[in-house]
């Protein structure tokens, strides 16, 4: 399996500056990659609680339409975030968009970080599908602090991680301890990408991206500056990691969710939620 990170920098509330970004990486993706993976909020940025009602997109929107196009015409697959609007309702949103059949999996942040709660509202339910014969689940950014978050899509049979991240320094350390254990502890690949550079409210975003194999070995990090990385994951080791034990048959203590499947679509919606 060929994936590529797109560690770059985007700009808050300039959609126009970060689509033309990312239809140039789209562009300029090796011809063998099936995955391309680029940060939180990527194509919107992050909004505020005064803007977000003119800078957030519906999934049918504009900027999607043109990645699933672009997608399409290079024949990968491609992760990426954006600030949602679902009838006037604001999401955190990772999209998985296929050249075939465009958006197969979207997810909205069920973490939301404090400075974000004001301009979105948490989503309800952890999803994963099918791509490339691997089960994927999507999580965003403060979610895997939350050792829960990948237990859940664990429960739902995650084998490939795809995390969009939007993590500022200096935080950036926890980020690379979570997203190690979020692997190990469900035997899964885990795939982690971060925006650098600097947002113009000051924070500097920390980089770090990374890949870890199913048991948890990191197998590549980026550093602060911008990044394309580009790798084989070798899929043989999920079976080769749930040896002898496989945590999930193990695992006493379920995490509550009402189960629902529908096709390849598997997802847990979250009961209660506060």
């Amino acid at each position: 399996m060929n994936v590529e990170l797109a560690q770059i920098t985007g700009r808050d509330g300039d959609t126009a500056y970060n689509l033309a970004r990312a239809l140039g990486v789209i562009e300029t993706c090796a011809s063998e990659t099936q995955l391309l993976v680029l940060p939180e909020t990527y194509l919107t940025g992050f909004p505020t609680k005064a803007n977000v009602a003119q800078i957030a997109e519906p999934l049918d929107g504009p900027s999607l339409k043109a990645i699933c196009q672009a997608a399409k015409k290079k024949g990968l697959s491609v992760a990426v975030g954006l600030a949602e609007n679902d009838g006037g309702r604001f999401y955190n949103t990772t999209v998985l968009i296929t050249p075939d059949q465009g958006i197969v999996l979207h997810y909205r942040k069920t973490h939301l970080w404090s400075g974000e709660r004001d301009v979105f509202e948490p989503g309800d339910r952890m999803v994963t599908g099918m791509w490339n014969g691997l089960r994927v689940g999507l999580l965003i950014c403060y979610d895997i602090e939350f050792p829960e978050t990948a237990r859940a899509l664990g429960q739902l049979g995650v084998e490939l991680l795809i995390v969009t991240n939007g993590n500022f320094d200096p935080y950036g350390p926890n980020h690379r301890t979570c997203i190690m254990a979020r692997a190990l502890e469900n035997q899964a690949f885990a795939i982690m990408v971060n925006r650098v550079g600097p947002s113009d409210d000051g924070l500097v975003f920390a980089g770090g991206s990374a890949v870890v194999n199913p048991f948890g070995d990191l197998l590549v990090e980026a550093g602060r500056e911008e990044a394309r990385i580009r790798m084989s994951l070798d899929t043989s080791l999920l079976a080769k990691a749930r040896i002898p034990y496989i945590y999930g048959n193990d695992q006493r203590m379920r995490l509550n969710g009402q189960l629902r499947e529908d096709g390849e679509r598997r997802e847990l919606i979250i009961t209660k939620y506060q």
